[in-house]
C-alpha cells in the first residue's frame, strides 16, 4: 500500500501515518511538537466531539483564526465526522464574517483569541451557531479548546466518508458583492494532493506554511508534507522576520509563498545574510510576479523555483519547474508554466470554441480537482462550470510549446498581494457614501502588491469629499485589503451606447508601459 494509491480522505490518511510513523513529528507551531499518532488521536476526539454537537452529517463547522496545527486538527476530525470545514478570512469586516458563518450554516465555531470581541458582538446575528470553543481558552462561557477536544471519547468512529461528501469550503470574494462557497470534495482533494509533480516533498522533508489557512495556498497546499509523512512548520501569518527565522531554525525545505512575500522577504534587513542551505523549492503563486522580482528571488534564496496557476475552484492546474527558471531571465519565466497531468486547458472565444496558440481568449479547465460548485448557488454555478469546464474569468494564451500565459482578466477582479478583490464589492461599499454620484474601481500596478485597488469617482455637484474620507468609509464596510488604496477624481467616467462603464478604458493609462494588463 502506498500513500499516492490507497488513500480516498483525510481520515484514511491521518490513520495511515499513525500505523506507519506515530512518533514522527508531524507538525511544529511555537515550539510546539505534534507526532502522527498524536494527531489521529485528537482528530478522532474532535471527530466525536463534532458527531455530538452537530445535527447531520456534512455540517459545516467554521474556524476563525490565524494559522495553527489546531486547524490540521480540527480539519482531520471534521473528516473522520463526515463534516466540512469552513475557514473564515479573518482579515474581512464583521458583517462580511458573520455573512459567511451563516451562509455555510455553521453549526459549531471555533475562535482565535483575537477574534473574540468580533464574534461576542456578532453572536446574537449567527442563526446556526449552537456552540462556539475559544481557541485560547480564559472565557467566561467558551469552552477552550483543549478542554472540550479532550473530554471527547478516543476511539475513532470509523465512518465511511463519500468521495463526493465536500471536504472543506472555503469562501471566494464575490463578483455580486457576496462571497461564495467553494465546495472541494475529497476526491478533488485527495488527487491534487497525489499530484506530486509541482511540489516534490518527500517523507524526509520540511515545509514552511505560512499562506493563509482561509485560503487554499495555506489549507490544501500546506497538507503537502502531511501527505507524504514529511513535518510541516506553521507560522502564525507571512511575517517576513519569522519566515527568515524558521528557514534556518527548522531546516525548511519546501515553502509556498505569493510573490508580495518574496518582495517582503527580500526587503526584510538580513534577509541576504540568512542561511538558506537547507532550502530545496519555493513555489509561488497567487499572482503574476515582476521578472526582476523573480530574478532577485532566484539569486538570493539559491533553491529551485516553481510556479503554480490555479483557482480555488480548480486548485493547481498548471506547473513551470525550476528547469524553466532561467537566472538571467527569460520570455517564458513570464508564462504560468503548461498544464499538470491530471488537467485540460483551452484558450476559448467569446463563441466557446478553442483559440489556435498566441491568439489570447479567456481560460477554461477541466479536471478532477475542481470544485463540486459554490455552495447553495446554482446559478453561479452553472455559470462557471460549463459542460465540465470551469471558465477562469482569466485571459491568456499558450505559445508554440504549450506554455500559458496570463494577459488580462475577462472579469474585473483585482488580484492584490494574493488576495482577490472583486470592483463590485468595492463600489457597493463605497456607493452609500453622500457625496459619490458614480464611481468606478479597477486594478492599477503596485510594485508592492502587484496590484492595487483604485476607486475613480465622480463627485455630486457642489460637494467636497476628500480621498482619505472615502478611503476611511470604505474601511468601516469591508476588509482594509478590498479598499482602495488611492482614489482619483474625475467629471465623468467612460461608458459604452448601453451605458456600460468600459474599465478598460478607464485602465489604460495607469497601465501605459506594461506588456500585460495584469502585475
Amino acid at each position: 500500500m502506498t500513500v499516492q494509491t490507497a488513500l480516498r480522505d483525510l481520515a484514511e490518511l491521518s490513520r495511515f501515518h499513525a500505523a506507519v510513523r506515530p512518533e514522527r513529528v508531524a507538525m511544529i507551531f511555537e515550539g510546539r511538537e505534534t507526532t502522527y499518532g498524536q494527531l489521529d488521536r485528537r482528530a478522532s476526539r474532535v471527530a466525536n466531539g463534532l458527531l455530538a454537537t452537530c445535527s447531520t452529517s456534512q455540517a459545516r463547522v467554521a474556524v476563525l483564526d490565524k494559522n495553527s496545527d489546531q486547524f490540521f486538527e480540527l480539519w482531520f476530525g471534521a473528516t473522520k465526522a463526515r463534516d466540512a470545514l469552513v475557514p473564515v478570512n479573518w482579515r474581512l469586516a464583521p458583517a462580511e464574517i458573520a455573512y459567511i458563518v451563516n451562509d455555510a450554516e455553521a453549526e459549531i465555531l471555533f475562535v482565535g483569541e483575537e477574534y473574540v470581541e468580533t464574534i461576542e458582538r456578532l453572536l446574537p446575528e449567527l442563526r446556526t451557531v449552537k456552540q462556539v470553543v475559544s481557541l485560547a481558552g480564559g472565557h467566561p462561557e467558551w469552552e477552550e479548546y483543549t478542554a472540550w477536544r479532550d473530554r471527547q471519547v478516543s476511539a475513532d468512529p470509523r465512518l465511511e466518508t463519500p468521495d463526493d461528501d465536500t471536504a472543506i469550503q472555503p469562501y471566494t470574494s464575490g463578483t455580486t458583492g457576496h462571497p461564495k462557497g467553494v465546495q472541494i470534495t475529497h476526491n478533488a482533494l485527495m488527487t491534487s494532493l497525489a499530484a506530486r509533480e509541482w511540489f516534490p516533498c518527500a517523507a524526509e522533508d520540511v515545509h514552511l506554511v505560512c499562506m493563509p489557512q482561509y485560503h487554499a495556498i495555506g489549507s490544501v497546499l500546506g497538507l503537502s508534507a502531511l501527505y507524504v509523512g514529511g513535518r510541516t512548520v506553521i507560522a502564525r501569518q507571512a511575517n517576513p522576520t519569522e519566515i527568515l527565522r524558521l528557514i534556518p531554525a527548522e531546516r525548511v525545505t519546501h515553502a509556498i509563498f505569493v510573490p508580495a512575500v518574496l518582495l517582503f522577504l527580500l526587503q526584510t534587513p538580513g534577509c541576504r545574510e540568512t542561511d538558506f542551505s537547507s532550502l530545496k523549492h519555493i513555489v509561488y503563486a497567487g499572482s503574476p510576479i515582476p521578472l526582476d522580482l523573480l530574478r532577485d528571488a532566484l539569486a538570493t534564496f539559491r533553491c529551485g523555483f516553481g510556479q503554480v496557476y490555479g483557482l480555488t475552484e480548480t486548485l493547481i492546474v498548471t506547473y513551470l519547474p525550476p528547469e524553466d527558471h532561467d537566472p538571467a531571465g527569460s520570455a517564458r519565466m513570464r508564462s504560468c508554466g503548461r498544464p499538470i497531468a491530471n488537467a485540460q486547458i483551452k484558450v476559448v472565444g467569446d463563441d466557446g470554441a478553442e483559440l489556435p496558440c498566441g491568439q489570447v481568449g479567456e481560460i477554461v479547465a477541466r479536471t478532477p480537482q475542481a470544485m463540486q460548485g459554490y455552495w447553495r448557488l446554482p446559478e453561479a454555478t452553472a455559470g462557471t462550470i460549463r459542460d465540465g469546464w470551469i471558465y477562469t474569468g482569466d485571459a491568456g494564451y499558450f505559445d508554440e510549446d504549450g506554455y500559458l500565459y496570463i494577459h488580462d482578466r475577462v472579469k474585473d477582479m483585482v488580484v492584490s498581494g494574493g488576495e482577490n478583490v472583486y470592483p463590485a464589492e468595492v463600489e457597493s461599499a463605497l456607493f452609500g457614501h453622500p457625496a459619490i454620484a458614480d464611481l468606478a474601481v479597477i486594478g492599477v500596478p503596485d510594485d508592492r502588491w502587484g496590484e492595487a485597488v483604485k476607486a475613480v469617482v465622480v463627485r455630486k455637484p457642489g460637494v467636497e469629499v476628500t480621498e482619505a474620507e472615502l478611503i476611511d468609509y470604505a474601511r468601516e464596510r469591508i476588509a482594509s485589503y478590498k479598499a482602495p488604496k488611492s482614489v482619483d477624481f474625475v467629471d465623468a467616467l467612460p461608458r459604452n451606447p448601453s451605458g456600460k462603464i468600459l474599465k478598460r478604458v478607464l485602465r489604460a493609462p495607469y497601465w501605459e508601459g506594461y506588456d500585460r494588463q495584469v502585475n
